[in-house]
């Protein structure tokens, strides 16, 4: 922390902010940031848990600072606010649920403990997403507060890099914004990954991104005898990271019928005696797991429900079951800014891949948006 005050501190010039207003327009206004006419003395691009803390010390220090933060859409159309991954489709909305889920198991508890209540008690998921959705939503403004509290100017772009001191975007309404710093960190995280190889994948499936704003529960509960009867088992989790298992887990504890699919081995990378315990306690509290097996189609029937079709990795054989909803929660992608010259984008690769290097959970994990937890 020391190290980053001096270097901070170190930091020159002054700011001030333009648009494309700028006479030669982009061209010319990369020529005046390479000039030294800059606007802060530092960009952070990603508004995460990592941008945002970079961003809010530098100020402290007496920087003067901008954040860029933008959210792509989802394939299905889900978007957030400020605050990273683990605001918004990460830990505080998955500890929401599964605070829902420990609820409902208390309450199974009760009777034993003298409390008369009726069983079974249904639970209502659209009440739960729409208070953990709000609760979010109030997290996002907190962290635009605090940014307009210590002189953090917020820019909702996607940036694209000019040059090495600059970086342009299109704001609401199309126009063009130039912004100029002496250092510009890029700290984007990433998003979960579509396995788009697998037919289906991409329209039927979701991922992380979406399950937390959900206003609609993902699938009515099967009973066993549907099960038996028509194949159909709730909801498919495909993947073996921790991403994976804590979606299985909280879906189970709110009641909702819900299979795990496995192609290796479960939470690569992480030590495989735990990951054994924490497989038998979910099979225990009623999590199913199809192992050893990789989807390799997925297709909507008539009757709105999908239809999976997968392989057993040993035996080469194939079978398929009837699911409502498909959550893929594979090795996620790391996003980046494309640079727009040769030079720089050879830079943002090398810098992706001792990234990359540097997390040895990355099969495991869920980096996301500015932040890289679930």
């Amino acid at each position: 922390m020391a190290a980053m005050a001096v270097a901070l501190r170190g930091l020159g010039g002054r700011f001030r902010w333009r648009t494309q207003a700028v006479a030669g327009g982009v061209r010319g206004a990369a020529r005046g940031a390479a000039a030294g006419q800059r606007d802060y003395d530092l960009l952070v691009i990603g508004g995460g848990s990592g941008g945002l803390a970079c961003a809010k010390e530098a100020a402290q220090l007496g920087r003067k600072v901008a954040v860029v933060d933008y959210v792509e859409p989802s394939p299905q159309g889900t978007r957030w606010g400020l605050g990273g991954t683990c605001v918004n489709v990460g830990c505080i909305p998955k500890k929401l649920m599964h605070q829902a889920a420990l609820l409902g198991g208390l309450i199974q508890d009760a009777p034993h403990y003298g409390w008369e209540v009726a069983q079974p008690v249904p639970h209502d998921w659209r009440k739960m997403a729409e208070a953990v959705q709000n609760h979010v939503k109030s997290l996002n403004w907190g962290h635009r507060v605090q940014l307009q509290d210590r002189k953090v100017k917020y820019f909702n772009i996607k940036a694209s890099f000019v040059d090495e001191h600059t970086v342009c975007g299109i704001a609401k309404g199309g126009k063009e914004i130039l912004l100029s710093a002496d250092h510009i960190i890029i700290a984007t995280g990433g998003r979960p990954r579509y396995p788009t190889h697998i037919e289906g994948a991409l329209e039927y499936g979701i991922t992380s991104d979406d399950i937390f704003w959900l206003k609609e529960s993902p699938g009515k509960t099967a009973s066993p005898r549907q099960v038996e009867e028509c194949g159909r088992q709730g909801r498919l989790v495909v993947g073996a990271s921790y991403v994976a298992l804590e979606c299985a887990g909280f879906l189970t504890g709110i009641g909702l019928d819900t299979t795990v699919m496995i192609r290796s081995i479960p939470l690569r990378g992480f030590d495989q005696q735990m990951s054994s315990m924490v497989i038998e306690h979910m099979a225990s509290h009623g999590t199913q797991f199809l192992r050893g097996c990789a989807p390799s189609r997925v297709r909507r029937l008539p009757d709105g429900h999908l239809q999976v079709t997968w392989e057993d990795c040993t035996t080469g054989k194939e079978d398929t079951g009837t699911f409502d909803t498909v959550l893929w929660a594979i090795a996620p992608r790391i996003s980046a800014c494309l640079p727009t010259t040769v030079g720089h984008a050879r830079k943002t690769r090398e810098d992706t891949k001792m990234a990359s290097a540097r997390c040895p959970h990355q099969g495991a994990a869920r980096a996301g948006h500015g932040g890289s937890c679930l």
